[in-house]
């Protein structure tokens, strides 16, 4: 879908590479568990597309930008499995009752949550169907 650029945004974005992440998607061997855990902890709604147990993701209206990306060494946030591929992290109005909502549909957390000075509170966590990604409480202006 086409989106008209914000022209308050052009200067910086006209610095910015012209490749950028579109999309992400969830692996999943059980899709309906997993979609119900990501409706249940985060809202997101999904919509049949395609074949069978694929689904479009609906987070957020309008989508937030992604802000960029971070390269860092390869680390174990679940001891004994090394994170392979790429990490996601999802912005949310209250990093605690997130992680409430992701205990209590079946994800678990592998970190505790910690404090970036100026810029956030993040947690590491589990869905349902063993991949791991983090959620983010932005420090408040």
């Amino acid at each position: 879908m086409y989106r008209k650029r914000d022209p308050r945004r052009l200067a910086y974005t006209a610095a910015m590479p012209t490749s950028y992440m579109s999309r992400f998607a969830i692996n999943a061997d059980n899709v309906p568990r997993a979609r119900d855990f990501y409706q249940k902890v985060f809202e997101w709604e999904f919509e049949p597309w395609g074949p069978p147990n694929f689904y479009l993701i609906k987070t957020a209206d309008p989508p937030p930008t992604l802000s960029g990306g971070l390269l860092q060494e390869r680390r174990e946030l679940v001891p004994g499995s090394r994170m392979i591929g790429f990490e996601c992290t999802f912005v949310v109005d209250s990093i605690d009752e997130t992680i409430r909502r992701i205990e209590s549909n079946g994800g678990k957390m592998v970190t505790e949550k910690f404090r970036i000075p100026t810029v956030c509170t993040v947690a590491y966590f589990q869905d349902t169907e063993g991949n791991v990604a983090a959620v983010s409480e932005l420090e408040k202006a």
